[in-house]
Parts: C-alpha cells; sequence; structure tokens
C-alpha cells in the first residue's frame, strides 16, 4: 500500500467496505495504466467524497459526474474545447503528446483534479494539476494523487482552494452509502 494512504487511514477510517475492481478493463477502456497509489485509495476507501470536500472519482460509480471514466471523456471534451479559445497550462505546452486525466472534483467549485500525463513517465511518476473550474488558473503540485489528498486534508497543500480545510475532524462518505 501507498505511504500517503496508510497515513491516511491513520486518520481517516474507511466505511463501508469498497467492491473490487477490475483495474485490467478499466486502464484498457482509458487506454492507459493508472498509478497504484490512486488505485489502493478506491480499493481502500472506494469512490465518494473527503471531508465534503474532495470527490474521488471512481471508475464503476454509476453516477457519470462521479465516474472516472464518464468524466474523463466529458473533461475532454470540455478542454478541448476550452482551449480552442484560451492557453493550454504550461505543463501541457512542454510536451506534444501531455495530456490531463481526471481523479477527483472539488465539491461547489467546479474545480477538478488531474493527473498530468505524460507518455515519457510510468504512471506513478504523474503529477497532480488543478484546475480552478471556473476561470483560467492551473496549479502544479509535483506529487502522486494520494500524497496531494493527504496534504490537503491536513492542511500541508500549498494552495488557495481548499479554505475549508483542514477539519478539526475527518470523514469520508462512500459513494455506495451516499447513493444507495
Amino acid at each position: 500500500m501507498h505511504p500517503a494512504v496508510e497515513r491516511l487511514l491513520k486518520i481517516l477510517p474507511p466505511g463501508t467496505p469498497p467492491r473490487s475492481r477490475d483495474w485490467a478493463a478499466v486502464e484498457r477502456r482509458l487506454g492507459t495504466s493508472l498509478p497504484d497509489d490512486y488505485k489502493d485509495l478506491v480499493e481502500t476507501y472506494g469512490g465518494g467524497v473527503f471531508d465534503e470536500t474532495v470527490w474521488l472519482l471512481d471508475p464503476e460509480c454509476p453516477d457519470e459526474d462521479y465516474n472516472l471514466l464518464s468524466q474523463h471523456t466529458a473533461r475532454a471534451e470540455i478542454l478541448a474545447d476550452l482551449w480552442r479559445t484560451e492557453a493550454k497550462p504550461t505543463a501541457l505546452q512542454d510536451e506534444a503528446e501531455a495530456q490531463v486525466v481526471p481523479w477527483a472534483y472539488v465539491e461547489d467549485s467546479g474545480a477538478y483534479l488531474y493527473w498530468l500525463r505524460r507518455p515519457s513517465q510510468k504512471p506513478e511518476e504523474w503529477t497532480v494539476l488543478l484546475n480552478e473550474g471556473r476561470g483560467p488558473e492551473w496549479e502544479s503540485h509535483a506529487e502522486s494523487c494520494a500524497t496531494f489528498l493527504l496534504a490537503v486534508l491536513t492542511g500541508e497543500a500549498r494552495t488557495e482552494y481548499f479554505p475549508d480545510l483542514p477539519s478539526d475532524s475527518h470523514q469520508f462518505d462512500s459513494n455506495d452509502d451516499i447513493l444507495a
């Protein structure tokens, strides 16, 4: 298990045991492998929302708004349209084949957390890009998704996009419980 997921477990035990995912099928549909720390998060918690703020996208969520595969397709279309009139983030301009893959959504903000996927990198080397969602600002974070999520929940992240975090106590609400 990824060290950030192990640390997260110490401050926030999972609720309903998640279902196991068919990662090979998910990765075939996406056309890329996924980082192990993300798979550890989903296998440990399932999809759902951390501290009523960060929705972890799940490839098997029945609600398309929180489904990794659906959001990958939707966000690619939305960003392609956007980038006809706005400049791509610098990180995507540097390498022609680089792309973003969404892995989380920030409640009530329109912001998405993405991996910066470069073909020259293994998924474990992917870093986090945050798009404010209702504007052109992007933040780059040189860490994995689980490490960044942990930093956001503990207040260690250097970002202004989570003004209500850290919380005094942490909670995780599973998609299985929310959408039941």
